[in-house]
């Protein structure tokens, strides 16, 4: 697996369907919603099913074998 990209944010923290495409995961919303559905996003090595789920700096997000890490 590849080391995590650094993906800043400009808030405290952000959603993680957002997240997705900020880091270039994923190209759309309503992908976001189908691969967090399909339980293939994990944040922090746990499968997260939220798509609402609030990420902070720091926080590990891995999909179909990338990761992304969120950073200041």
């Amino acid at each position: 697996m590849s080391d995590p990209v650094e993906v800043p944010i400009e808030d405290e923290g952000i959603r993680l369907g957002q997240f997705l495409k900020l880091a270039n995961l994923i190209d759309s919303g309503s992908e976001a919603k189908t691969v967090i559905a399909n339980g293939l996003v994990r944040v922090n090595d746990e499968v997260e099913l939220r798509r609402g789920r609030q990420l902070v700096v720091g926080d590990v997000v891995t999909l179909a074998g990338r990761r992304a890490i969120v950073s200041v």
